[in-house]
């Protein structure tokens, strides 16, 4: 029994210096563990950083061009302010020019004349001030972003696609066509 108590004993001692060895080994695979995970944490981390960093870029593009967008929008508001209310003055001066064409001749109606057309250019003044312009069509070649043809004449004088003559005067308000020129062309 004594050699079986001596090799316990052995066992024992064997076994409390591989303890500490083992230990050491177990400790140095949970450093490695844990380092592991700290690694997958941080790459987790910086992957994170990294698309919130995206979004924050994108946030801030998004804002730029809004900001841009909007103050196109106010120049262009501000620009074109008038629009409505010269659309509604532009069959006004029409009516005027037709009122001038056939205005008859005499001493008694050449002072009344006189007046209208005085008003008239007062009108005009006013428009022009704002941006408003009236197209120049006859003998310029048709565009339809300036021109409404309305009907196709024989001509001598002109070649084919060439306004011939202005039924309706078109308006330019600034740098838009308020109403295209209605007219005739050539064919």
């Amino acid at each position: 029994m004594k050699e079986e108590q001596s090799f316990t004993e052995e066992q024992e001692v064997t076994a409390t210096e591989q303890e500490p060895i083992n230990e050491a080994g177990a400790a140095e695979a949970q450093a490695e563990e844990m380092a592991g995970q700290e690694q997958d944490e941080l790459a987790r981390l910086k992957a994170e950083a990294e698309e919130q960093q995206q979004r924050y870029v994108r946030a801030q593009a998004d804002f730029d061009n809004f900001r841009r967008r909007t103050q196109k929008e106010k120049e262009e508001l501000a620009k074109y302010a008038s629009m409505k209310l010269i659309t509604e003055l532009v069959p006004v001066i029409d009516n005027f020019e037709r009122a001038m064409a056939t205005v008859p001749e005499g001493a008694e109606v050449e002072s009344f004349s006189k007046g209208i057309q005085m008003i008239f250019r007062q009108l005009e003044t006013v428009m022009n001030n704002e941006g408003l312009t009236a197209m120049e069509s006859v003998g310029q070649p048709f565009n339809p972003e300036f021109h409404q043809a309305i009907m196709q004449v024989e001509s001598d004088e002109y070649e084919e696609g060439i306004v011939v003559e202005e039924v309706q005067k078109g308006y330019m308000l600034k740098d838009k066509v308020l109403r295209p020129a209605m007219v005739k062309v050539s064919s």
